[in-house]
Formats: C-alpha cells, sequence, structure tokens
C-alpha cells in the first residue's frame, strides 16, 4: 500500500533545515531591527518606516533579475551566495550595537543587504524543489517548505522581542547570525543534479520571454491576478486593523498583539493541513480553497463593527492564515508543474515581483479610505477586494483540475 506521506530524498532535507533556518535568522532581525532603532536611537515613525520600505524594496527592484540568474547559476550556489550576504549583513549589525556605531542610515543599508539575499533565497528555492523531489510529491515538499516558515513566521519576531527586552540587542543579532551560517552548512550539503546547458540568450529577452508565458497561460494568469488583488486587500486591512482595534473594538496592546498572533498559528495550521487536503479533494478545488477561506476571514472581520469582539477578530486573522497558506502551497505546486524547469526562476520571480509591487498599493489605498471615512470603509474594502480575488480564481480553468497536469518539458 502506498503511505499517505512518502519519504522525501535526503538533499530535499537539507533544503527544508536550511530553510527553516534562514527564514528565522531573517525574521529574529526583522523583529530586532525596528526595536533597536527605536530603544537605541530613539527613532520615530518616519525612521521605522523608511527602514521597512528599504527592507522590501529589494523584492520590487531584483526579484526579476535573480529569477534570471536561478534559471542560468546553479540554484544552491545561488542560495548559499544569498545566505553568506544575509549572515554578513548581520554580522554588520552586531559589529554596529557592540561598537556603539548604530545609525538609522547604518540600519536602513544593513536591512537592504540583507533583505537581498533574503530575495535570491526566496526566488531560488522553489525552483529548486521540482529538481530534488518526485512531481507527485510536489505538494508534499511545498508544504514541508512552507511550514518552516510558517513557524518562523509564528515565533521569531516573539522571540526576537524576547531577547532585545531581555538580554540586550547583541543577543538577537547573535542568534539570527548563528542561524544563517547554519543555513549555509545544510545548503552545503545538499546535491543539486545538474542544470541542462542553454544557448545564451539577452537577459532582457528571456525576462521578457517568462512573463509571457505567465500571462497567455489560461491558469497562471488568473493565479497571478488572484494574488495581486489578495495583496492589495490584506495591506488595505493591515492598514486599518491597528487603529481601528484600539479606537474601536477597545483593546489594549497585548490583546491586538495576541490577535495579530492568529495569523501565525493559523499559518501553522494551515500548512500542515494542505497535503491532506490535496489528497482529499480534486487539485483544482483545494488551490481555490484558500480564496475562498480569505472571503471568510474578511467577512469575520466586518463582523466585529456588529460583534465586536477580540476573539472574532483573532478568528478571522487565524482563517487569513489558514486559507491563504493553503493557497500558497497548491500555487507554487501547480506553478513548478506548468512551467518548464528552464524558466521556473523567471516565472516564480514574476510572481514575487508582482505580489511586492500589490502591498505598497494596498498600504496607501487603506490609509487614504481610512482617513477620508474611517477604519470601517478600510473593512469593507478590503472583504470586497477578497471577493474579487475569490472570484478570480473561482470563474478561471483552475477549479476544474482533478490532479495536476503533465509535467512541463
Amino acid at each position: 500500500m502506498t503511505p499517505l506521506f512518502p519519504a522525501l530524498p535526503r538533499s530535499f532535507a537539507a533544503l527544508t533545515g536550511a530553510n527553516l533556518a534562514a527564514q528565522s535568522a531573517e525574521q529574529l532581525s526583522l523583529a530586532a531591527v525596528p526595536l533597536v532603532a527605536v530603544l537605541l536611537l530613539g527613532a520615530g515613525p518616519g525612521e521605522i518606516g523608511l527602514l521597512a520600505a528599504l527592507q522590501t524594496l529589494p523584492f520590487l527592484l531584483l526579484s526579476m533579475p535573480f529569477g534570471w540568474m536561478a534559471d542560468r547559476l546553479p540554484r544552491r550556489r545561488l542560495m548559499v551566495g544569498a545566505e553568506l550576504l544575509r549572515a554578513a549583513s548581520l554580522l554588520g549589525l552586531l559589529a554596529a550595537v557592540a561598537t556603539g556605531r548604530l545609525s538609522i542610515g547604518g540600519l536602513a543599508v544593513l536591512g537592504f543587504i540583507g533583505a537581498v539575499g533574503t530575495v535570491a533565497f526566496s526566488v531560488a528555492a522553489p525552483a529548486l524543489v521540482p529538481a530534488l523531489v518526485p512531481r507527485a510529491a510536489l505538494a508534499q515538499a511545498n508544504g514541508r517548505l512552507e511550514l518552516a516558515r510558517s513557524a518562523a513566521y509564528a515565533g521569531g519576531p516573539a522571540l526576537g522581542g524576547a531577547l532585545v527586552a531581555w538580554a540586550g540587542a547583541s543577543a538577537a543579532f547573535v542568534l539570527a547570525t548563528v542561524l544563517s551560517i547554519a543555513a549555509i552548512a545544510l545548503l552545503w550539503r545538499l546535491v543539486e543534479p545538474p542544470m541542462a546547458p542553454r544557448a545564451p540568450r539577452h537577459p532582457l529577452r528571456e525576462v521578457q520571454d517568462g512573463a509571457a508565458f505567465v500571462w497567455h497561460n489560461p491558469m497562471l494568469r488568473p493565479m497571478l491576478l488572484t494574488a495581486v488583488a489578495w495583496n492589495i486587500a490584506w495591506f488595505v486591512l493591515q492598514a486599518a486593523y491597528v487603529p481601528y482595534a484600539i479606537r474601536v473594538l477597545g483593546l489594549g496592546a497585548g490583546v491586538v498583539g495576541v490577535t495579530l498572533g492568529a495569523f501565525g498559528a493559523g499559518m501553522v495550521v494551515g500548512a500542515l493541513m494542505a497535503p491532506r487536503l490535496v489528497r482529499a479533494m480534486p487539485f483544482g478545488r483545494a488551490i481555490q480553497l484558500g480564496p475562498v477561506v480569505s472571503v471568510a476571514a474578511a467577512a469575520a472581520m466586518v463582523a466585529t463593527l456588529v460583534v465586536p469582539s477580540a476573539w472574532v477578530a483573532g478568528l478571522s486573522f487565524f482563517l487569513f492564515g489558514a486559507g491563504p497558506i493553503v493557497w500558497t502551497i497548491t500555487s507554487t505546486t501547480l506553478r513548478q508543474s506548468l512551467t518548464p524547469s528552464a524558466m521556473l526562476g523567471r516565472v516564480g520571480a514574476l510572481f514575487l515581483t508582482v505580489n511586492a509591487g500589490a502591498r505598497p498599493v494596498g498600504a496607501a489605498l487603506g490609509g487614504l479610505v481610512g482617513a477620508r471615512w474611517g477604519e470601517a470603509a478600510c473593512l469593507w474594502l478590503a472583504l470586497a477586494g477578497f471577493v474579487m480575488q475569490a472570484v478570480l480564481i473561482v470563474r478561471s480553468q483552475v477549479g476544474g483540475l482533478r490532479r495536476l497536469p503533465d509535467a512541463a518539458a
């Protein structure tokens, strides 16, 4: 009898461990840097906004170049280089704290460098998975990677904050550096199959080919548009939630943090459940499940206008974590199956770029609507956006898939 979850190759186990270590290092540093800026440098909202912008800018600027590189260079080598860059930025942060030479400008530059490493890692890892595991195990493998990311997302910020509060900023950066070095060591053990030789072409033409492939594919195009609509709606909600929770729901800072933490718990539960869901229902329906659950999550948040409850708000964030992580796993699996192996990096990078570009649009839209009509209007606007993204994917050809389509050449 075929086991429910067959064993994955040893090389993939190395990738899973490296991914967990790298994601944990990233989340620790993302939590520690703004705390250090506020506590040691007295930074205000403007400085914190600058740090956040520079840490997200590489996703918009560099995803496509790294996607081209992931299709041309050994992906393991690209990931090792990415993690070395992150480790160097963390060592720079540690040195700045230890020597007392900390500054907002220095934090911004080092944060940008670390984020460059994150982008390269994020592009190369999904492109490498189909070369390491059998096609039938893609959903299981992607579930493992997303479970690691979910665990880091759920625990990293809390651990980073606790370390800064209890042991000082140096402790957080030391642990993040150790984790980054551990990721490098695990990647070093990974054995990547050789890439097929390809004729040289102009990088811009190859990037255009990747974008054209996605746009003309009847399944990848609606997935891309769904992701754009989801990210815009999500960041509209993010822009409004904290002031809404405090001013309208009357929640204290601690309770607001607990409701936000439900998102990470939902991610972990969704990542654990995804492989079982894939086996229990037609594959296309499993992909559509995440966007549909997002509508239920947004409706739960709107319901707090009538029932102002922290429990309902927490349920909303839990659903936002659980549903979309199933979408991430299943949509990544379908994308890997539909995309030729020589184009995996560019196609994945396009999705990453578009997602990154949608986020500031959503945040700005949420800020404008909230300032003019109040936080409640943002909740309704976010619900409309989540309904739109669900309609896009439900009306597409994706829902007709009973199993993964034939592998791309």
